[in-house]
């Protein structure tokens, strides 16, 4: 055999076994992948059933939260119709009312029979603002406006036109940022101070009318809620929660007539409706919803009302106040 065919058969052997060994190797290396993606992939699963299983929870804590606010809801609701019942089996006499029923149930107790309903709307003033105040307008109808901090967006003659237009004006916060507004008593305090400051610089009017970011029963709050409730008393100031929802609070999409049919729902339970409502750019369902939704409660009966919330409102509150009592 000549070297030179020697040299071929050894290039040849040394190609066979390279083809070989790739033919190995590459399987192995792609099980290796496979196997690390997988791995991965399993990781990844479990933290998305922990991701769900910690949302699940937190749902659950919220429907126990609402519920928790509706019981609440009921009995100051029940207190308020008990003593109206009182009345009518007593005399003619007028009788004071107990500090601990104007705590729970605000001045409205000896009112006529009736169901007053309160719109109110949270967040503003918006780009939509104007559009909600033209309408309550056309309809004479006086609502009211939690609004919050907005002194660089030129919404000052909104502030303005809220009271003049007689509406009422409530605080919803200045920042509207739970982290910083419920981080502390003292950070709490400072936020509504400077809205309270604010408005009345806008408006010549001292707001004495609050509702809580998320609501009294929020669980976002790193403060106990009964501190930032005792502030607001000594402050005289009133908050407000809600007992009737349109359901526009999140930022998955309503429509006017799905608003419109929730708030229908629930008003027929309720003697005092405090309905929340939001004022915000993302809003435009609310809008559009108000005209019909304004002409179906003026519709329910001669003794509905629609009014604006004052220091005679009967106050709806998830969570209520009690001071502490010494021996």
């Amino acid at each position: 055999m000549t070297p030179e065919r020697r040299r071929r058969i050894n290039r040849l052997k040394k190609m066979i076994v390279y083809t070989v060994l790739l033919m190995i190797l590459l399987p192995v290396m792609g099980c290796i992948i496979l196997g690390i993606k997988l791995h991965r992939a399993n990781r990844s699963i479990e933290t998305l059933e922990g991701q769900i299983a910690y949302l699940e929870k937190a749902l659950q804590e919220s429907i126990d939260a609402a519920d928790r606010a509706e019981a609440l809801l009921e009995i100051n609701e029940g207190i308020w119709r008990g003593s109206e019942m009182e009345q009518e089996t007593e005399s003619l006499e007028e009788t004071e009312i107990p500090e601990e029923m104007e705590e729970i149930s605000g001045n409205d107790v000896m009112a006529e029979e009736g169901r007053k309903v309160y719109l109110t709307f949270d967040d503003g003033p918006s780009i939509y603002t104007e559009e909600l105040l033209d309408i309550l307008a056309e309809y004479d109808v006086k609502a009211t406006f939690f609004v919050t901090g907005k002194d660089k967006e030129g919404y000052g003659d909104i502030y303005r036109r809220i009271v003049e237009e007689g509406h009422t004006l409530g605080m919803h916060s200045y920042s509207h940022e739970y982290s910083n507004i419920y981080a502390s008593l003292d950070n709490f305090r400072e936020d509504l101070e400077m809205l309270q400051d604010f408005l009345y610089e806008e408006t010549g009017v001292v707001s004495r009318y609050y509702r809580f970011p998320g609501g009294s029963s929020n669980k976002v709050t790193s403060t106990d809620i009964h501190e930032m409730i005792s502030y607001l008393n000594d402050a005289n100031i009133s908050y407000f929660d809600w007992n009737v929802s349109a359901g526009d609070a999140t930022s998955i999409s309503v429509s006017s007539e799905q608003i419109i049919n929730r708030v229908m729902e629930q008003l027929p339970s309720r003697r005092v409706a405090v309905v929340l409502m939001h004022d915000a750019k993302e809003k435009r369902s609310t809008v559009d919803a108000l005209p019909e939704l304004i002409e179906k409660i003026q519709g329910m009966d001669d003794k509905t009302e629609i009014l604006p919330v004052t220091e005679e409102t009967m106050l709806i509150q998830h969570v209520t106040y009690e001071a502490e009592t010494t021996d």
